[in-house]
């Protein structure tokens, strides 16, 4: 596994930052471009951790060690 991964938050800040730039209108046209293209890659990969995350919070560990989809019962 890399090491130069950033984790989640990271990633946010990143796109924040990115957008903040993109929004101030000081970015020429093939910078701006770039960096849309970088935010893109990052909304994704940060899209893709929190559908994971989503994903395992709905499960739910049986006291036989099996996982089970999380279901309300009411």
């Amino acid at each position: 596994m890399e090491k130069n991964k950033d984790n989640f938050e990271e990633k946010i800040r990143k796109l924040e930052d990115i957008v903040k730039e993109l929004e101030s209108g000081e970015v020429n046209l093939d910078e701006a471009i770039e960096k849309y293209s970088s935010a893109m890659k990052l909304a994704k990969e940060c899209s893709d951790k929190l559908n994971t995350a989503t994903e395992q919070v709905n499960k739910i560990l049986k006291e036989n060690g099996t996982l089970e989809d999380f279901k309300i019962e009411e």
